[in-house]
């Protein structure tokens, strides 16, 4: 690991309160490794305590940003991306599915020169997923992601938990998600061609209800629309 790692780790957040306190003591473990680091939640207005948890806390290294007139996990971390100071960006879920301890490893990869975009994998090989799912739940992430490859052919496209130079974020042209893809957007959009996927075993959530809706599976199928339509008509 280089000496210096400024990474920016960025989390959106809707009603999840319950999961902050353990997933921050988590990512202030990762302070000794990572250095400098700052933690951004970006926060759809939950009215759950978050703001308030937050700033109990009075971590420099944390910052809160309420949106109180938008909603969407996409543009929630691209308004993250926007505000982190730092030249790594790191995007992760709040519910704790995500191995916080694989951090330093993407941030390491994608100080490599070639490297475009790490991808938290669930599916090659040494990746899993919690032995809570459901053959359908299996199933259905085995379609969204199949269609998703004739977009960006990796094994798990589709991965919520990635790492991207913020040089390579601040390239794009124009960026225009709908749902929760956000990774895929902008694989897709920042023409990132050596991509990089490690394994994690993807837990089930911590704690609260997923936000998973029918709405939202509807939205991927449009998502998929506009990226396929972007990316053959050019």
């Amino acid at each position: 690991m280089k000496e210096k790692t400024d990474t920016s780790i960025i989390i959106p957040t809707f009603q999840e309160s319950e999961n902050l306190p353990e997933l921050i003591r988590q990512i202030a473990g990762l302070r000794t490794q990572l250095t400098p680091i700052e933690l951004i939640i970006v926060d759809d207005d939950s009215n759950d305590g978050t703001e308030e948890y937050i700033t109990s806390l009075n971590y420099n290294w944390i910052k809160l940003i309420v949106r109180k007139n938008q909603r969407g996990l996409s543009s929630a971390v691209i308004e993250g991306f926007k505000q982190a100071q730092y030249s790594v960006l790191v995007c992760m879920d709040a519910d704790l599915s995500h191995p916080v301890e694989t951090i330093p490893q993407m941030v390491e990869i994608i100080q490599q020169g070639d490297v475009d975009f790490v991808l938290g994998s669930r599916f090659i090989k040494g990746g899993s997923v919690d032995k809570a799912w459901s053959t359908a739940r299996k199933f259905n992430a085995w379609m969204a992601r199949t269609i998703a490859k004739y977009i960006i052919n990796k094994t798990d496209p589709l991965s919520g938990f990635f790492c991207i130079k913020k040089t390579t974020f601040l390239s794009v042209d124009f960026l225009d998600p709908i749902g929760y893809k956000i990774g895929l957007e902008l694989m897709t959009k920042c023409n990132c061609k050596n991509i990089v996927e490690i394994p994690i075993h993807f837990s089930e959530r911590y704690k609260g209800k997923s936000k998973l809706t029918l709405k939202e599976r509807f939205k991927y199928l449009v998502h998929i629309s506009r990226l396929l339509k972007y990316k053959y008509s050019r």
